[in-house]
């Protein structure tokens, strides 16, 4: 891919997942509903762990990523300071049939939403014990599924599946997100929005601001993406959408600020110190 061409045409791709606080916050964006700089985006819609392989081939100069696979990409991504889905009380959940299967976890085979997902860094981080071979690789909107038949121990689950578990008789084991709060004291990250570095400065500079607008006007006029959102969300309830919104937008998605960008760093560090993820000296951002 070729930066100055990009910048030229003024017209970009845009990754990100059909969950409703993806289609919520880049709504305005991909609508042109507000000041786009000049750009024209055209989304492209996959589910996240997709949209990480992607990211590793450079496929789409700007998408939505898991802070897990991003860590893995620092050197050749700019990490936008907003769209983010970072903050306290919205991290993965372990569920499974039982309780007893926490008891049994050094055994047990744990379905995860995919390998690059911070979901599953967070599971690497709380038990490292786990063998790689017990980590079993399924989209995430069939892992509730697969633990309820007992096709796995467990199951990792994200996005709308934490409103859902319960009806298929889960319990929660752990919350990882709380236990990650607990351990560190810091929100915990999850995905944010990346722009391929080759992009250049400038133009990553005006398409964050392009994004920060987008996350204002969906924040300030919740109902003018009603419809979009529930395109792309067909078999959730109106109060499932609204609750998924409500736990993964905001203020940290309208800006990270300094202490977003330092629970971000304090997970990499923490990856990094167990060898998951290689240490890296440059800047997150392209604001220093």
């Amino acid at each position: 891919m070729n930066s100055e061409p990009l910048a030229r045409e003024r017209k970009l791709t845009v990754g990100y997942s059909p969950c409703p606080n993806d289609t919520f916050i880049f709504h305005a964006l991909v609508k042109s509903k507000i000041d786009t700089r000049g750009y024209s985006f055209e989304p492209v819609c996959e589910d996240i762990e997709t949209l990480n392989r992607w990211a590793f081939e450079r496929r789409i100069p700007m998408t939505k990523i898991s802070f897990h696979a991003y860590g893995a990409l620092r050197a050749d991504h700019a990490l936008l300071t907003s769209g983010s889905a970072l903050g306290r009380g919205c991290g993965p959940l372990l569920v499974a049939r039982d309780a007893a299967t926490a008891i049994r976890l050094e055994r047990a085979r744990v379905a995860i939403p995919g390998r690059w997902t911070s979901a599953a860094l967070l599971l690497r981080l709380f038990a490292p014990q786990l063998r790689a071979e017990q980590l079993i690789e399924i989209p995430f909107h069939q892992i509730l599924e697969k633990t309820a038949r007992g096709e796995v121990d467990a199951g990792l689950i994200i996005h709308e599946s934490r409103f859902t578990y319960g009806d298929r008789g889960l319990v929660s084991l752990v919350d990882l997100g709380e236990w990650w709060e607990t351990e560190t004291g810091q929100p915990i990250p999850l995905g944010g929005i990346i722009a391929d570095r080759r992009l250049g400065r400038k133009p990553i500079i005006q398409i964050q601001e392009a994004l920060r607008d987008s996350v204002r006007h969906a924040r300030e006029n919740p109902r003018d993406s009603a419809s979009y959102v529930k395109e792309h969300a067909q078999e959730l309830s109106d109060e499932v959408v609204r609750a998924h919104i409500d736990l993964y937008v905001n203020d940290f998605t309208e800006d990270l600020g300094e202490e977003g960008l330092r629970a971000i760093e304090v997970l990499f560090k923490a990856a990094e110190d167990k060898g998951i993820l290689a240490p890296y000296n440059g800047s997150l951002t392209v604001l220093v």
